[in-house]
């Protein structure tokens, strides 16, 4: 097994989490559970933001709020001094319902609706990253209108596949995201940009997908979009001051995971735009890089209550247990892989294969496949890992089960940072037309 930041087995042979034993966890707040560390959220956070500084002062990292999202994680990056990217209206109403700073935000998403956008005008959100030429037109009527001016970054479709499940590839040409370099629609929004009143082109920004392992798309990405720059130079006389490079640092979720360390793939960026920069004589560009994943996936534990065990004779072991794709939709979307411990027995010899199932109607609801562990029985308590990321956040009420709390542990407390759904939530928003 491998636990990650303040994980450890106790005396008691139980998971032990931020100091806080699982097993009490589980008591006083019920499962479904999700458990975020926030020592290695605060550390992570800091280590890109200290890192990457050291290499190339002129820098921001932003904490990509999709990944992981509520009041409690808005304070937390704001009080480790990052911006937050946000990718609707209501990550944008969260982080200002949290106090933190419109002005740091960096506004993503390809369907922006003028509801959301003028949200972000009123609250002054410091970036918008338009996605294509209708979005475009769009802000700037709108920004003109509400006498205002928006700082825009334009997102580029850079062209690189990096190796990762294929609904995770976002720098490709054939993206739903993105304006393209090869067909010239990139270098048409520039144009388009300087010419629009009530835009002010700041930057370019891209993203090339999530969970990469491999460091070569990331430089060949930023080379890619300092060769764009001196294009843009050439042809506009444009110097851009601003380079978004998006995140997509890969996580372990199995043990065998072995993801770039972090220094080195910031100084692989910093590097190559030092590099390119000096190569086509151009300003060095304040550098962004907006990390999700890597800030909280490790961080986030989910625990769940062991419930029916049926075997199948001579095929399969399930083990049942009281969450599953709608707390953990990653299995289901893009079979990822998980490992599991045993955290009520943590010392318990595994000696048996099974497969962890969740209880929704849906054959796909499987959270684990074939997974060695301890001899399960009914009440004991598994702890699946890495679920920091992509799991709150995607987390739905498919046959209308409530969602689960989310706690953050640290020092030995535990705070409740969002609460458990009730039923009552569930009908909340529930209606009966007249005459029924």
């Amino acid at each position: 097994m491998f636990l990650t930041g303040t994980g450890r087995i106790n005396q008691a042979g139980h998971l032990e989490i931020g100091g806080c034993d699982t097993v009490d966890l589980a008591k006083e707040f019920g499962t479904p559970l999700y458990i975020m560390d926030e020592e290695l959220m605060r550390q992570n956070c800091a280590a890109y933001r200290d890192t990457l500084a050291g290499i190339y002062p002129d820098s921001q990292v932003a904490y990509a709020g999709k990944a992981f999202l509520t009041k409690a994680m808005c304070r937390l990056v704001a009080e480790e001094g990052l911006a937050l990217d946000v990718v609707s209206g209501g990550e944008i109403y969260t982080g200002l319902d949290a106090d933190f700073p419109a002005e740091k935000m960096i506004f993503h998403g390809n369907n922006k609706s003028p509801a959301e956008i003028l949200l972000a005008l009123k609250h002054g959100v410091g970036r918008f990253v338009v996605d294509s030429h209708g979005e475009l037109e769009l802000l700037g009527e709108l920004a003109a209108a509400a006498g205002k001016v928006a700082a825009i970054y334009l997102r580029v479709k850079p062209g690189i596949e990096a190796h990762t499940h294929h609904f995770i590839q976002t720098g490709q040409l054939d993206s739903k995201f993105g304006l393209g370099l090869a067909d010239g629609e990139a270098m048409r929004a520039v144009v388009a940009a300087a010419k629009t009143k009530g835009l002010e082109l700041k930057g370019l920004h891209c993203h090339i997908g999530s969970q990469i392992f491999d460091l070569e798309p990331f430089k060949l990405t930023a080379a890619v979009m300092l060769d764009f720059c001196k294009e843009i130079y050439s042809q506009t006389g444009i110097i851009i001051k601003e380079l978004d490079l998006g995140g997509g640092v890969g996580i372990r979720y199995l043990r065998q995971d072995n993801p770039c360390p972090l220094a080195d793939f910031a100084r692989l960026i910093a590097d190559t735009v030092k590099e390119k920069c000096a190569e086509h004589n151009l300003p060095l560009p304040k550098l962004l890089l907006e990390p999700g994943r890597s800030i909280v996936g490790e961080a986030g534990t989910t625990l769940y209550t062991v419930g029916t065990i049926k075997e199948v004779p001579g095929i399969r072991k399930y083990v049942a247990v009281d969450g599953g794709m709608m707390d953990n939709l990653r299995t289901a979307l893009y079979d990822a892989k998980y490992e599991a411990v045993l955290a009520n027995r943590m010392n318990d010899p595994a000696e048996e294969i099974v497969s962890i199932a969740g209880k929704a109607c849906e054959s796909g609801d499987m959270l684990i496949w074939d997974i060695l562990l301890p001899k399960l029985g009914r009440g004991d308590l598994l702890a699946c890992l890495s679920t920091g990321a992509y799991h709150y956040s995607m987390s739905n009420n498919y046959n209308r089960f409530p969602r689960p709390a989310v706690v953050f542990v640290r020092g030995g407390r535990a705070d409740l940072v969002v609460a458990r759904e009730t039923y009552d939530d569930l009908i909340r928003n529930d209606l009966l037309p007249s005459g029924i």
